[in-house]
């Protein structure tokens, strides 16, 4: 079967198009990962939905599809952190410190992604030498070619697709928790009822620095997501009374001296804490915001200490 069909079901006329059925956005990814679609149809399909907006049960359909493809590729997991931003209002990469003050606790974290802020992609090393030793990175590139060339087709249709929606809910460590990190506040919602359909138990989405999951600590947070598989929606009140930017270019920081203790700046220790806490908080339905924040800030101050590192 080749792609024609179901860009046939999404581009028919008015009144005759519809959306896919989960089984069908199935079938569609299935035959895109198989190299059986034409480029032209794939863009087709992409820009349809790009236009018409995208569904819950397709995003559900296509990222069934993707995890059928690559499966036990990497490690089982306790926790699923994508990361895919790729915005030029991305700023340093302080949520890589937050998942590694979540990976003291012991929770096993799988990170995956493509990663470029400001025109600058963040290479592999900079994340190993920013998450830490217990944070497993794995590049979309070298988990799954295929998806990279659709995410890479931004380039040549100059907008996003639907696929980085699948990408954040992809979940290849088939971990039984997940955050993830939006751009724009309309897809805490899309992506939770996908994820409600793929059967996700427990998830928090929230709109984060350049689409990432990573807070702005002054700032009341709007968590959407999953508790016991029932959707949830919940405020995080703000941490500082201090007003600016997340990624404000007048005060950059360094985030690997922030992590030694070299550099000190209070704004964006408050942005890997409260990072740290919603995830936390996310791992952990037995603790409130307030106990993961305590927590998260315990955990940023005995930060060295705790991967035997002098201070």
């Amino acid at each position: 079967m080749t792609l024609a069909p179901f860009v046939r079901i999404v581009a028919q006329g008015k009144g005759r198009a519809r959306a896919l059925t989960l089984d069908e956005a199935r079938e569609a990814m299935g035959v895109i990962l198989e190299g059986r679609a034409a480029p032209e149809a794939v863009g087709a399909l992409l820009m349809v939905l790009r236009l018409r907006g995208e569904e819950p049960q397709e995003i559900a359909g296509f990222t069934a599809a993707l995890r059928s493809h690559v499966i036990g590729t990497i490690p089982a997991a306790d926790l699923d952190w994508p990361s895919y931003a790729a915005g030029r209002s991305r700023g340093a990469p302080l949520y890589l410190l937050a998942a590694r003050l979540v990976a003291q606790t012991g929770l096993r974290i799988s990170m995956h992604g493509h990663n470029a802020y400001q025109n600058v992609t963040l290479e592999r090393h900079d994340i190993h030498a920013l998450a830490g030793p217990m944070v497993r990175y794995d590049p979309l590139e070298e988990l799954c070619l295929k998806a990279y060339e659709m995410l890479d087709l931004r380039a040549d249709l100059g907008l996003r697709s639907c696929i980085n929606t699948v990408l954040r809910m992809w979940n290849p460590s088939r971990a039984p928790v997940t955050v993830q990190g939006v751009f724009h506040p309309s897809y805490r919602s899309l992506q939770a009822r996908a994820a409600k359909l793929l059967g996700q138990k427990t998830l928090t989405i929230i709109k984060g620095g350049g689409g990432e999951f990573e807070r702005h600590p002054s700032k009341n947070i709007i968590c959407f997501g999953l508790r016991g598989g029932a959707h949830i929606q919940q405020t995080a009140p703000a941490i500082l009374s201090q007003t600016r930017r997340l990624h404000d270019l007048d005060a950059q920081v360094d985030p690997l001296a922030l992590w030694q203790g070299s550099a000190h700046d209070a704004f964006a220790e408050a942005t890997v804490t409260g990072t740290a806490a919603l995830a936390l908080w996310t791992a952990d339905p037995a603790i409130t915001l307030g106990q993961a924040q305590h927590t998260a800030q315990a955990l940023w101050a005995n930060r060295t200490v705790n991967e035997g590192v002098p201070a």
